[in-house]
């Protein structure tokens, strides 16, 4: 695999090694990873240094992550419900991937572990969405009750307090 190879030698020696291995051209990885065949050919020729975006880019062309679920963040008993369920778009069927978290450090560290992943998105609470937003460079979307859970709660509270 490029993206562990390239820790265990120098970065030129393993593309070269992983165009080869996948019988693959430059031009056809500077098609896959959108990067010009010209950066490919200075980096290749030792005449340029890849920037890190030039990296990801080749990494991601070359380890191809399946994007097929989405993250949900929330409490077990939230997730435990949500099991199974799955959803098509442009072909492609998606799943629900739980991550427990009952705190917003947890709840963080979720967001990341689900974007390295390979999540295609991330739902969580909208108190956590605008921070999750910063941090990954995925899809968010907020979890929006409807009123009824809010009147469920607020009845539950008033059986509480009788």
């Amino acid at each position: 695999m490029f993206s562990h190879r390239v820790f265990t030698t120098d970065f030129r020696t393993a593309l070269e090694e992983e165009l080869e291995r996948k019988d693959m051209s430059i031009k056809e990885l500077a098609e896959r990873a959108g990067i010009p065949a010209a950066t490919l050919y200075k980096i290749t020729s030792g005449e340029r240094d890849p920037r890190f975006s030039t990296v990801k880019a080749i990494a991601d062309a070359l380890d191809p992550r399946e994007r097929d679920f989405v993250a949900v963040i929330a409490a077990k008993f939230l997730l435990d419900e949500l099991q199974g369920t799955t959803a098509t778009a442009g072909g492609m069927t998606y799943r629900i991937r739980g991550y427990t978290a009952n705190t917003m450090e947890e709840c963080i560290i979720a967001a990341v572990r689900a974007e390295k992943d390979g999540a295609a998105g991330i739902i969580c609470a909208p108190i956590l969405s605008t921070l999750v937003e910063r941090i990954v460079d995925i899809p968010v979307a907020i979890i929006k009750p409807n009123p009824e859970a809010y009147v469920g709660a607020f009845e539950s509270i008033v059986r509480m307090i009788e």
